[in-house]
């Protein structure tokens, strides 16, 4: 123990010493290249893939049903699958981006993709169906995982906040274009679409480097500071970043490696509530209840379903830009802050909205309260609490821990996902004014915990935000 306290200590010397009073130590602050916005780019085509897979359920339903002959249950089971190939994506997600690397993660996560696709594609029965569903879920698992990792390990650290949330942009995207033009095509050809982003990223990733972070890990010095000087730029100054880089992994290696039971160490555990903590909150807020049955809130709230589908799409996604465009500026803390006030918010005017249609009050302005809170949840939530979780977990753990926390963390929002797609409809049942007077409850204890919890990220490279979460770091 009093090895480990010391090597602590170290690394947070080494680290925190390096600050500046002009506070640019040149420790991974640059411009945006084009080998960044380029790797940038190729490892979102993998958060396309994601949000296009979980958009396709929707428009597909009845062609498939009638294509195929499958029943409601059997319609429920290939909806569904999906979630459970991702949760064990995600449980395996550290180790493959471990051992493969992170580009070679997203490669050997793309074929189970491609696979997936092909399999629906060629589909004339349930059980090929669900297996193409199951393969599909997997590879989306794996690279809910590694795409934002990958995207925090190789951009400059005043860059590293809005070029990360673009991968939830991404999803949104890929959802949303699932969703209009599914309306139009026929599954099949949905299917068929649906390789195209996972084939771009597979032909692209022979043009991306390779983690910096990761080729340190793995000793391949000569191979981490090339990576880092073409991010950079030719004539970029990398040796402060590089030797940052080194000095925190050479430390790291020194202690033994890393177990699951490792992750529960009282020197990693401010991580670990914050990590899993978002994920637990951003889930246990109701947003996928929200999303997946957001026509059927307006319709019991006597609104359209369709008119309130679309006016989603155009709130998330200009919502999503701007979650963008603000990260780097003005910080995670009050982004996360005001996001989960916002979705409080929503859900409060949804819940109110379903009160007032009990207590037969207001009737005629309810379907307002209703459609207003989904809109500000729904834009609220895309503002911060959508990626803004994924960010903070690709930058806290350390990159000895960074498989095992992240495959953890990755697990428990799957694992949220899940359980809250599942309840949802009866606990509609039960109480559609607590279900959503208790989803505001949580998205308010969210911003309590993002207040006390929470630390603010921006500016900071990856190496002085992990020493400085130690509890055993700091100088007193």
């Amino acid at each position: 123990m009093e090895r480990e306290s010391g090597e602590d200590e170290e690394t947070s010397s080494i680290l925190l010493v390096r600050e500046n009073p002009d506070g640019d130590d040149g420790g991974g602050s640059s411009s945006a290249t084009a080998a960044v916005v380029l790797s940038t780019f190729v490892a979102v085509c993998g958060s396309y893939v994601f949000g296009s897979a979980v958009g396709f359920s929707s428009p597909a339903e009845s062609g498939i049903m009638d294509d195929l002959g499958l029943s409601l249950a059997e319609y429920s089971v290939f909806g569904s699958i999906l979630t459970i190939g991702a949760m064990v994506g995600a449980v395996m997600s550290g180790k493959v981006a471990d051992l493969l690397g992170r580009r070679g993660a997203m490669g050997f996560s793309e074929i189970f993709c491609v696979a997936g696709w092909i399999a629906i594609l060629l589909s004339e029965g349930p059980w090929s169906l669900d297996l193409g569903r199951l393969s599909l879920g997997y590879g989306i698992g794996v690279l809910s995982y590694v795409v934002p990792v990958y995207i925090a390990e190789i951009t400059p650290k005043n860059l590293r906040g809005g070029f990360t949330t673009v991968n939830q942009l991404m999803i949104c995207i890929g959802l949303s274009v699932m969703y209009l033009v599914g309306s139009i095509i026929t599954w099949r050809i949905l299917a068929i679409i649906g390789t195209i982003p996972c084939l771009i990223q597979l032909v692209g990733l022979f043009f991306i480097p390779e983690s910096p972070r990761w080729l340190a890990k793995r000793g391949r010095w000569l191979d981490c500071e090339a990576a880092l000087q073409s991010l950079r730029g030719k004539n970029a100054d990398i040796s402060p970043e590089a030797a940052e880089i080194r000095d925190y992994t050479e430390i790291l290696q020194q202690s033994s490696q890393a177990r699951v039971l490792d992750l529960f160490e009282r020197k990693y555990f401010h991580s670990l509530i914050v990590g899993v903590g978002l994920m637990v909150l951003q889930q246990f807020g109701g947003v996928n209840g929200i999303a997946y049955y957001a026509s059927e809130i307006f319709e019991s709230a006597g609104f359209s379903g369709r008119i309130g589908s679309i006016a989603m799409v155009i709130v998330q996604v200009p919502m999503q830009v701007l979650g963008v465009l603000l990260m780097d500026n003005s910080g995670r803390r009050p982004l996360l802050m005001i996001s989960a006030a916002g979705t409080c918010s929503g859900c409060f005017l949804i819940g109110l909205s379903f009160l007032m249609q009990d207590l037969r009050v207001w009737n005629s302005f309810s379907p307002f309260f209703a459609i207003a809170g989904v809109l500000v949840f729904t834009g609220s939530f895309s503002l911060g609490m959508g990626a803004i979780p994924w960010v903070i977990m690709s930058e806290i753990f350390p990159i000895n821990m960074k498989g095992l926390a992240g495959s953890l963390v990755t697990v428990v929002n799957w694992l949220g996902s899940w359980i809250i797609s599942f309840s949802f409809n009866f606990l509609m049942n039960w109480s559609s004014v607590d279900t959503f007077f208790m989803f505001s409850c949580v998205c308010g204890l969210t911003v309590l915990f993002i207040a006390k919890l929470v630390p603010e990220t921006k500016g900071r490279t990856l190496e002085e935000i992990q020493a400085s979460m130690n509890p055993f770091t700091a100088k007193r």
